[in-house]
């Protein structure tokens, strides 16, 4: 029995479920792999870029859905789709990203479309759909935080967590709504090990005349890729911009109480809230890490990652 890698339900004989296929078109019967194998996708991705992206530790290339055609291509502009191919020193990025937006899916963060597709090769590619885009044509207004203050790649994380809040108060049209949304999100990264948002991934998009947090984009457990390659969790961080001044071994005062209520100036109520979506939707994270694509290794990492953070904070 197959599963689909897009929405991660029994497909049968087939390589998608009708919702997966749905997702990505109404139209769409069926996907073909991608022409290109993994390591075809890495050198077109140098081709197009001229270096290889270091975004979230993945080459990258611009691609569209041809419904006809019942498969992705890859594009030089105008693409409305991301596809990032397995990575050649990093094991499981693809199948890391897809499971872990599933998990910010399921509860009820905002992302857009994604999953993976299978590849020339057999391998997993993992494809999301630009936000920032309505058609080929149209581009809505989106900034990320490194651009809003001035920051390039090489400062993208000379920055802290409190200085994030500052900008969602002083840009967004509705800044109390978007610091509940930015404290949901920000908990949910450290819950599932990325410790890799810094400046670039946190994005302010104009839609429907409002400045506003964008969806999420480049969420992956990083903690289980540094693991997987035997670095030692005493030296990895737990979030990318400090945090009343840390990156690690952070606790419930430093999240709930100090950037919470005090930073963020949420209701308690607001916060209980938040903390009751994660603790309901555990059991759910837990079945879909088992029935990932991951490797039995990276499933039983991501699993003791995300456990003992669960138990960090009392879920």
């Amino acid at each position: 029995m197959n599963r689909c890698p897009i929405t991660y339900i029994e497909c049968g004989d087939a390589d998608y479920s009708p919702a997966g296929l749905r997702l990505l078109n109404s139209r769409l019967a069926g996907l073909s792999p991608l022409s290109l194998s993994a390591a075809e996708q890495r050198r077109e991705a140098l081709r197009l870029a001229g270096k290889l992206s270091i975004a979230g530790m993945q080459p990258k290339l611009s691609a569209v859905l041809n419904v006809a055609g019942a498969t992705f291509e890859p594009v030089e502009r105008r693409g409305l789709y991301i596809l990032k191919p397995q990575h050649a020193d990093y094991p499981g990025l693809p199948e890391n990203e897809g499971i872990t937006m599933q998990m910010a899916r399921v509860a009820g963060l905002e992302v857009p479309v994604s999953g993976m597709v299978y590849s020339a090769d057999g391998s997993l590619t993992y494809f999301i759909r630009r936000f920032d885009r309505v058609g080929r044509t149209r581009k809505l207004a989106t900034e990320d935080f490194a651009q809003i203050a001035g920051l390039d790649r090489d400062s993208k994380y000379s920055f802290s967590m409190e200085k994030v809040v500052e900008l969602v108060e002083r840009h967004c049209t509705f800044p109390v709504i978007e610091k509940a949304r930015l404290f949901r999100r920000t908990v949910f990264c450290w819950l599932t090990g990325n410790e890799d948002m810094h400046t670039k991934n946190f994005s302010l998009i104009t839609r429907c005349g409002k400045v506003e947090l964008s969806p999420l984009y480049d969420c992956l457990n990083t903690t289980v890729v540094y693991l997987a390659i035997g670095r030692p969790l005493a030296e990895i961080d737990e979030i990318a911009l400090p945090l009343n001044g840390r990156k690690r071994k952070l606790l419930p005062r430093d999240l709930l109480d100090y950037f919470g209520k005090e930073r963020l100036g949420l209701p308690g109520k607001v916060i209980a809230e938040a903390m009751g979506v994660f603790s309901g939707v555990m059991a759910e994270w837990l079945r879909l890490l088992e029935v990932s694509f991951l490797d039995d290794r990276l499933k039983e990492i991501y699993t003791e990652v995300l456990v003992r953070r669960k138990n960090t904070l009392g879920l």
